[in-house]
């Protein structure tokens, strides 16, 4: 027989509950719908892993 497997529930971590309210954490795509990922390096950024969508965070540096 086989060895059973846990499974993590992965929405977990994409919504948070406020008081009687379900939020979504990161943001939504403009273009498709889909939920965005946030990453850090090298530049911030949020971007889609669906359609390719990407929005740069405080791309201004000082020189």
């Amino acid at each position: 027989m086989a060895k059973e497997q846990k499974v993590k529930a992965i929405v977990r971590t994409y919504y948070v509950i406020e008081g009687n309210k379900v939020k979504l954490k990161n943001k939504k795509c403009p273009r498709c719908g889909s939920i965005m990922a946030h990453h850090l390096k090298p530049n911030e950024r949020w971007s889609c892993g669906k359609c390719g969508y990407t929005e740069f965070i405080g791309t201004s540096k000082k020189r």
